[in-house]
């Protein structure tokens, strides 16, 4: 009978984990869904400011801004989005692989999400600072990483500032990627910087043209444009990549937490068929107990 407790028990273990496992999978399956609504949202506005960008570009040169001058020199300054929890998979992992494929032995770090923050620290990585984001992201909260990044390649501090982050694809797939953000890149401000999953791409050649061919007065120049303009795409950027990293996040907690769910369910069916069989053989032996006792007897 002891071995028929243990099994009990160990139902009642899986059934309270599963029950905690399946909250936690309808729980990130939501704050997905609002991550991913976020990410669709500024589709638009991304649309629009590329094509005045790409306009700029046109009118401008690479000098006419230091965001757009690229520097001799290896000294790296990477922002790296983690997760703030774990039990989301291999994300933080794959994420991690990247990073350190990526830096070099000037690298230095700025994080938001503790866990991979945890892992460079023990690893002798070099933490700058470290930032904390709302859940769903705050356009505010990436002004203040942009404002510090900017800052920091503007002062010559560093010659290349560049972002790790895990970017969503679909419910299934994260992608970790390493995008450099300073200095931008001139080919880049043509580029259409909605990320995969919402609709990433180029913008297209007609759309091209007809951002060229766009009767914009620039006041008070072309250039004093380019110089609003430019914080504001960076902001953009890393507001946009904050909301991947997170949709991430969602998306793999909900998978993990559903196959875990799964497993459970799977842990009881096959517990509830050795509780039976263990059951059944205890009452047989019950059985031939009385009879041979019943039989002693006579």
């Amino acid at each position: 009978m002891a071995n028929l407790r243990d099994i009990r028990r160990r139902i009642k273990s899986v059934k309270s984990t599963s029950q905690i496992t399946k909250a936690m999978e309808l729980v990130s399956a939501a704050k997905m869904k609002k991550a991913q609504d976020q990410a669709l949202a500024g589709r638009d506005y991304a649309d629009k400011l590329n094509k005045v960008l790409v306009n700029l570009k046109e009118n401008t040169t690479e000098e006419s801004h230091p965001l757009l001058e690229k520097r001799e020199g290896g000294k790296e300054l990477m922002l790296v989005i983690s997760t703030g929890r774990g039990l989301c998979g291999g994300l933080n992992t794959n994420l991690y692989k990247a990073v350190i494929k990526s830096a070099t032995d000037e690298t230095e770090y700025v994080t938001v999400g503790k866990k991979l923050r945890q892992t460079i620290a023990k690893t002798g990585g070099n933490i700058v600072t470290d930032w904390e984001v709302a859940d769903p992201v705050p356009f505010n909260d990436a002004k203040p990483v942009s404002k510090f990044l900017t800052e920091k390649f503007l002062s010559g501090e560093y010659d290349k500032i560049s972002v790790a982050f895990n970017n969503f694809v679909s419910t299934l797939t994260q992608t970790p990627e390493v995008f450099q953000l300073l200095p931008i890149e001139s080919e880049d401000l043509g580029e259409k910087q909605d990320y995969e999953g919402v609709d990433k791409g180029e913008i297209g050649e007609t759309d091209k043209a007809a951002a060229l061919g766009a009767d914009y007065d620039f006041e008070p120049s072309a250039e004093g444009v380019l110089d609003k303009l430019l914080p504001l795409y960076i902001n953009f950027q890393i507001y946009q990549m904050l909301v991947e990293a997170r949709a991430s996040e969602h998306s793999a907690r909900m998978v993990a937490m559903k196959a875990a769910t799964d497993n459970a369910k799977n842990m009881i069916d096959d517990l509830t068929l050795e509780y039976n069989k263990a059951r059944q053989a205890a009452i047989t032996a019950e059985l031939l107990e009385i009879t041979t006792a019943m039989k002693a007897m006579e």
